[in-house]
């Protein structure tokens, strides 16, 4: 197995193309709303779980980066992140109404 040291930079370095990949994931979706329905934003579960697992990771890189956090806390943090992106792709089209929705 790898060190600790470098799975834990294997996961901040995945942690932040996580975080750019939602980022435009969210940028683009609002041009495309706001092109087909006239608004950018429309509080549908799909766009609200992306942006609370953008958020996660967003909390995650400032405590990385700002605290020095690492290791378990951090690991810890970054799997919280990866649940709710999977729980926002797989789960809510299953789960909870709304546009996204395809059950």
């Amino acid at each position: 197995l790898p060190s600790l040291e470098s799975l834990d930079s294997l996961m901040y370095k995945t942690a932040c193309l996580a975080f750019a990949g939602l980022a435009m994931l969210l940028i683009t979706g609002a041009i495309w709303a706001n092109e087909s329905w006239g608004r950018p934003w429309g509080f549908d579960s799909k766009e609200t779980g992306a942006l609370i697992a953008w958020l996660t990771y967003a909390a995650f890189l400032h405590t990385r980066i700002s605290r020095g956090w690492s290791g378990r806390s951090s690991a810890y943090f970054a799997i919280v992140g990866f649940l709710l992106v999977i729980f926002t792709y797989l789960g809510v089209s299953y789960l909870l109404p709304g546009l996204h929705s395809y059950a």
